[in-house]
């Protein structure tokens, strides 16, 4: 049986970074899931459609990891028919040996709830917005505000809303640094794996 680790929290508390992080540490295979959602919501048109015919190659495009790639799957992932057709996709990407890393909203409650270790990452709205602002080159107001309307929107949608699962280690990284956070995580999965 595959060691699956599922990290969920809100856009910029570092999820992504401490799940490619504590996949290179155990060679275990990544997938940020919100690049599906990104893809899906940059692809136009339909976005149940679009969801359905997701390939690999549409996830690798140079826009997805703007403002506006991160709003449009905030907006496609409310509707249950999208989050619906990507199920399957990233169930069955957490069965691959020897383990996988999989982080996004929903990882812990919906997609992987049998994870063998799942971690609630958060940390400030204030860290956040510096953090966004800095990697897009964005002002920290505008960032503050689309973080929070985008959290509204994500823990408020009817289907799979942005929560910690019941069993979920929270993580708080709002005053650590990455390689603190990373330790941490890595900790956590090996206290896991000791049993």
């Amino acid at each position: 049986m595959p060691f699956t680790i599922a990290i969920d929290g809100p856009a910029a508390s570092g999820k992504g970074t401490i799940a490619r992080a504590i996949a290179q540490h155990f060679g275990f295979h990544h997938l940020d899931t919100g690049l599906l959602y990104r893809a899906t919501g940059a692809k136009g048109g339909d976005p149940v459609e679009a969801a359905r015919a997701l390939r690999p190659i549409d996830m690798e495009r140079d826009d997805l990891r703007s403002a506006e790639a991160g709003q449009a799957a905030s907006r496609v992932a409310a509707i249950p028919e999208v989050r619906e057709a990507l199920v399957d996709f990233q169930r069955r990407f957490a069965m691959q040996e020897p383990g996988a890393v999989l982080d996004g909203r929903d990882i812990g409650t919906v997609i992987c709830p049998e994870a063998a270790l799942k971690l609630y990452v958060v940390a400030s709205d204030e860290v956040r917005a510096a953090r966004r602002a800095a990697e897009l080159g964005a002002d920290p107001a505008r960032m503050l505000a689309e973080l929070r309307e985008r959290d509204a929107r994500d823990s408020a949608r009817a289907t799979a809303p942005l929560r910690p699962a019941d069993d979920a280690v929270l993580l708080d990284t709002s005053a650590l640094s990455i390689e603190d956070a990373v330790a941490r995580a890595i900790a956590e999965v090996a206290r896991v794996q000791a049993g």
